[in-house]
């Protein structure tokens, strides 16, 4: 199958209806693998301001890359509203595929699917991306290109984005960048006044942990664009990932 023919079936696959807003309990995909890594990762996102003021959201996921085109994953979300206990409202498995390097541009691809098992009696999760990356030296630009629907019954096909680029200031130990998070519309109605949110982020790595493994840890605080601005004033958010090779 043609690299064309893998981005178009990646975009037609449907996944689940998003969090609540853009990002909250979601990361910006690389389109590369490091074949032999294990990774524990927890990430945390916590809305400020107006009424959605300390709706939050939990990640904690185990994958591993099992080769240099292959990483799989299990990740669980436990979310959380004011006044009321935190609950977990799902669990997933994720994949990533890598495809290739696009020719004169360098720009890597790989496909993304996760199916997300929700409890409570709600529907489950498919999601699909398209996940592109571009490096040079400490530059490190990606894009994922998101498509979500749920499992019962004829919900439309939801799209979104998240994106990032960053650059290393001091080795490979700091970088500084912004994110950006958003929704694109769905089958139904595409374009028009979404919800987005965008801000800067900070990225730290503490090498030489015990098993030759290295902490990364990154934070930053998006504000909200859009119709996002209509509930909430931002969104403050962390990510802990401890990877060493197994």
């Amino acid at each position: 199958m043609g690299m064309m023919n893998w981005l178009v079936a990646a975009l037609a696959l449907g996944s689940t209806a998003a969090a609540a807003q853009p990002g909250l309990d979601a990361k910006v995909y690389g389109a590369r693998i490091e074949p032999g890594v294990t990774e524990f990762e927890a990430r945390y996102g916590r809305l400020t301001g107006k009424q959605a003021d300390g709706v939050s959201a939990l990640v904690l996921e185990v994958s591993h890359g099992f080769s240099d085109r292959f990483y799989g994953g299990l990740l669980a979300t436990v979310d959380h509203e004011p006044g009321s206990a935190s609950q977990l409202s799902g669990i997933a498995v994720e994949g990533i595929y890598r495809i290739g390097t696009i020719p004169g541009v360098g720009v890597d691809v790989a496909i993304y699917g996760e199916y997300a098992a929700a409890f409570r009696n709600q529907p489950h999760n498919l999601e699909a991306k398209i996940l592109l990356e571009k490096r040079v030296g400490g530059f490190d630009a990606r894009l994922n290109l998101i498509a979500e629907r749920l499992t019962r019954g004829s919900a439309p096909v939801l799209f979104s984005y998240a994106a990032a680029v960053e650059q290393a200031i001091i080795g490979d130990e700091v970088s500084l960048g912004i994110q950006a998070f958003g929704d694109l519309g769905d089958t139904d109605r595409f374009g028009g006044r979404q919800e987005h949110f965008i801000g800067p982020v900070a990225h730290f790595e503490i090498e030489h942990l015990p098993m030759g493994g290295e902490l990364d840890i990154e934070t930053g605080y998006l504000f909200a664009a859009g119709a996002a601005r209509d509930t909430a004033r931002g969104q403050a958010r962390l990510l802990l990932e401890w990877e060493f090779h197994f």
